[in-house]
């Protein structure tokens, strides 16, 4: 019974996606906007999801050099929504905002999300660092590791589409 309690309590919403949103910009939060998944960009996104992508736009929110998105990625059977700031092409915050799965939630703690604080990519849409999985989240770990990637390439060209300059592929 107490294994039971333990799997409902690690499902749940740990933040709003608009309180999120709200704090990444100090309760003033910009306009939201849309970076649209063009033929370009399509195949590296996938290539980071390691699946198809069916969205044709995914929103954001911009300010200056600084960027929020809120994403979605399965672990193993459900989606997890995670809020991820970028911030001058580096992560500043991830959160995982909304958890649905019965295992992996250890990932929502901060001494498992702060391994992304300051993290890149690296030339192959790769996180310029290792993230240490947890026993029994690998999946959860997984999905949380494909979205700090899809972030920081979807800041790159989010900040080149509204510098109006060319669309650069790392």
């Amino acid at each position: 019974m107490l294994a039971s309690v333990t799997t409902v309590m690690a499902r749940g919403t740990y933040q709003e996606p608009s309180a999120f949103i709200d704090n990444a910009f100090n309760g003033s939060p910009p306009k939201v906007q849309a970076l649209w998944i063009t033929k370009k960009i399509r195949p590296a996104v996938e290539a980071i999801l390691g699946h198809k992508f069916k969205g044709m736009r995914i929103r954001y929110w911009a300010q200056g050099q600084r960027s929020a998105w809120i994403l979605e990625e399965i672990g193993k059977e459900k989606p997890i929504t995670t809020g991820i700031i970028v911030n001058q092409g580096k992560i500043e915050q991830l959160r995982v905002l909304v958890f649905r799965e019965e295992r992996g939630s250890e990932v929502r703690y901060p001494f498992f999300h702060q391994q992304f604080d300051g993290a890149t990519l690296a030339k192959d849409n790769r996180l310029d660092r290792h993230i240490d999985g947890i026993s029994g989240a690998t999946l959860s770990v997984r999905a949380l590791t494909k979205l700090s990637r899809l972030a920081l390439f979807l800041h790159q060209h989010a900040h080149f589409q509204r510098a109006g300059t060319a669309d650069v592929t790392p």
